[in-house]
């Protein structure tokens, strides 16, 4: 089980989708790696030689940002923006959607869980 960035990557995935177990790594950028190491054919992890996930590996932690410092260099951008109190760095700290979706129905996933808000006025006591 070859071991990447911190992240361990099963011997039974293909390159292409075990190198997207790394954050900051997609499918894409894994096919573009796989073209500029000039390994063919999609292989998996167990059919690689030492040599070629040694050449992997180098490649990645040298040459891209991925794992901690990137997951760093996105809240400090995330920082910067309420620091300068944009609009988009007020969305953040109010935990809103961002990019301009509607709120009045969906963002459930940014807003949490549905809680129904009443009336405000207390209910009288019931006379029978």
């Amino acid at each position: 089980m070859p071991r990447i960035a911190g992240v361990n990557i099963p011997d039974s995935k293909r390159v292409e989708i075990g190198l997207s177990y790394v954050y900051g790594l997609g499918v894409s950028n894994s096919q573009e790696l796989l073209k500029k190491l000039k390994i063919e054919g999609n292989p998996k992890f167990s059919e690689l030689t030492d040599a070629q996930i040694d050449l992997v590996r180098n490649h990645i932690e040298k040459d891209m940002t991925v794992e901690g410092d990137l997951r760093q260099m996105v809240q400090q951008n995330i920082r910067r923006l309420k620091d300068i109190a944009s609009y988009r760095g007020h969305r953040h700290a109010r935990n809103l959607p961002v990019h301009g979706q509607r709120t009045k129905t969906n963002a459930r996933t940014k807003r949490g869980k549905k809680v129904t808000v009443g009336s405000g006025r207390k209910k009288s006591a019931e006379k029978t």
